[in-house]
């Protein structure tokens, strides 16, 4: 059975409402994620198509899949969106008790600075397996 959590950026500007069954956390280890939030990027999985943003978002185009949401006031970091469905993971830091999450997956866990570690018994995947997981198969590829 799901539910609806609702969160919002630090200002206040930016509310956001989404639905979870099964409230998972995700880190991500990426340049890129490390670079926008000075550390891992901890997202939370929400149901697909439950997501309501209100108020002044924006979206900074980080590459050639996505792009990275933010808030218009207060540049609070909001999600990583991808183009091709226009899916959005949130920042579990939008949510009280990060939406109630558990951490189940590192992504680019390999790319992890050697100043921190997350503890706990998750599932830690490599760059390579990252990569492979999410980038498209030559018959997806343009």
């Amino acid at each position: 059975m799901s539910e609806e959590i609702s969160g919002q950026c630090l200002c206040g500007a930016v509310q956001i409402t989404a639905k979870v069954d099964n409230p998972r956390l995700r880190a991500c280890h990426c340049d890129m994620c490390r670079q926008h939030t000075s550390g891992p990027f901890f997202s939370l999985e929400t149901l697909p198509d439950s997501v309501v943003v209100t108020g002044p978002s924006r979206q900074f185009k980080s590459s050639d899949w996505g792009g990275r949401g933010f808030c218009g006031t207060c540049g609070s970091t909001l999600w990583y969106g991808f183009d091709e469905d226009g899916s959005r993971n949130l920042s579990a830091g939008l949510f009280p008790n990060a939406g109630g999450g558990r951490l189940k997956v590192e992504f680019f866990s390999d790319k992890c600075p050697q100043g921190y570690a997350l503890a706990g018994d998750h599932r830690r995947m490599t760059t390579e397996e990252t990569i492979a997981m999410f980038a498209p198969s030559e018959e997806q590829a343009p």
